[in-house]
C-alpha cells in the first residue's frame, strides 16, 4: 500500500486508528478455546466488528510465536483474512527485527513477501545495513523504532551523545539511507511531550504511536504536536480495545472502544491541521 492511499482512507474513515492484534489465550473469552483455531476465530470477530473504524491492523509477532506453528498459521491466517476481505486495510508485522545485512533480507521476505504485511517493525540498533534491505520493497514501509513507550526508553533513548539526545540522532541518520522515503517511526504516546522535536526531524514521516489507552497516553496531547498536514499518526491500541470484555460480546465491545477513539479523532480531524 503507498502512503497516498493510507492518507486516502485516513480521510474517507475519519481516522487513524491502528488495533493491535495481540492476542493472548489466557484473557480471549472461554468459549472460543473451543474452536479450532482460537487465535484465529478471536482476530476474525475483532475485524469483521471493527474494520470500518480502523485504518490498520497490528499483530505483534510475539503473541504469535509464543504458541509455535499453530500460533505462526493463525498470523498467516489472520493476514491473509485482511487481504482478502479487507484491502483497503495497512497491516503492519510488529516483529521489532534487526539483524546484520543478509539475515534482514531473510525477515524482510518473510513479512514482506511471504505473508505481505503492508509494513514491518525494525530495531536500529545495528544500524544501517541492518535496515536498508528491508527498504528495497516497492510500495512497503519500515517502521523504525525512534522513541519507545516504556519506561526502559530513558536507559538509552534520551541519553545525549555529543550534545544530542541518542532518538534524535537516530531519526537525522536514518533519513541519509537509501530508499529513507519508506521509512516510518515508531514514538510512544507516553512521550508526548517530544512530538515537537521529532517533528522538527521528520516532519512528513508517518509516526506508529503505541500507548494510547491501558498505557496511558493522552490521544489529545500527541496529536497537539503530532500531526502533520497529511494527518500523519498512527495511534494504536491493543489491550484497550480488543479486550474490552471478556464474555461472547467481546466483539461489540472491542467496536464500542474503537468508536470511542474514532469519534475523538473524527472530531480533531474536523479541526485545523
Amino acid at each position: 500500500m503507498t502512503t497516498r492511499q493510507l492518507i486516502e482512507q485516513i480521510r474517507e474513515k475519519k481516522s487513524f486508528l491502528c488495533i493491535g492484534l495481540d492476542v493472548d489465550l489466557n484473557k480471549i473469552p472461554k468459549h472460543l478455546l473451543n474452536e479450532e483455531d482460537p487465535i484465529f476465530a478471536f482476530n476474525k470477530a475483532i475485524i469483521d466488528a471493527t474494520h470500518h473504524l480502523c485504518v490498520a491492523y497490528k499483530p505483534n509477532t510475539a503473541f504469535y510465536e509464543a504458541y509455535g506453528i499453530k500460533g505462526w498459521q493463525s498470523l498467516e491466517k489472520t493476514i491473509n483474512y485482511l487481504t482478502k476481505n479487507y484491502p483497503e486495510i495497512y497491516t503492519i508485522a510488529d516483529a521489532k527485527r534487526g539483524d546484520i545485512g543478509n539475515t534482514s533480507t531473510m525477515y524482510a521476505k518473510a513479512f514482506l513477501e511471504d505473508l505481505a504485511f503492508d509494513s514491518v517493525t525494525v530495531a536500529p540498533y545495528m544500524g544501517k545495513d541492518s535496515i536498508e534491505p528491508f527498504l528495497v520493497f516497492k510500495d512497503k514501509h519500515t517502521i523504525m523504532l525512534a522513541l519507545t513507550s516504556n519506561q526502559g526508553a530513558f536507559d538509552f533513548q534520551t541519553k545525549t551523545v555529543n550534545g544530542k539526545e541518542l532518538y534524535k540522532e537516530v531519526l537525522e541518520t536514518s533519513k541519509s539511507w537509501k530508499n529513507s522515503q519508506n521509512l516510518m517511526y515508531v514514538v510512544g504516546a507516553t512521550k508526548a511531550e517530544f512530538f515537537k522535536d521529532i517533528r522538527e526531524i521528520v516532519p512528513n514521516s508517518f509516526l506508529l504511536v503505541p500507548g494510547v489507552g491501558a498505557q496511558g497516553g493522552n490521544l489529545q496531547d500527541v496529536c497537539k504536536y503530532g500531526l502533520n498536514s497529511d494527518v500523519g499518526l498512527l495511534i494504536n491500541s491493543s489491550r484497550g480495545i480488543i479486550y474490552a470484555s471478556p464474555d461472547a460480546n467481546f466483539a461489540d465491545a472491542a467496536a464500542n472502544k474503537a468508536k470511542e477513539l474514532q469519534e475523538q479523532m473524527a472530531s480533531i480531524l474536523n479541526g485545523p491541521l
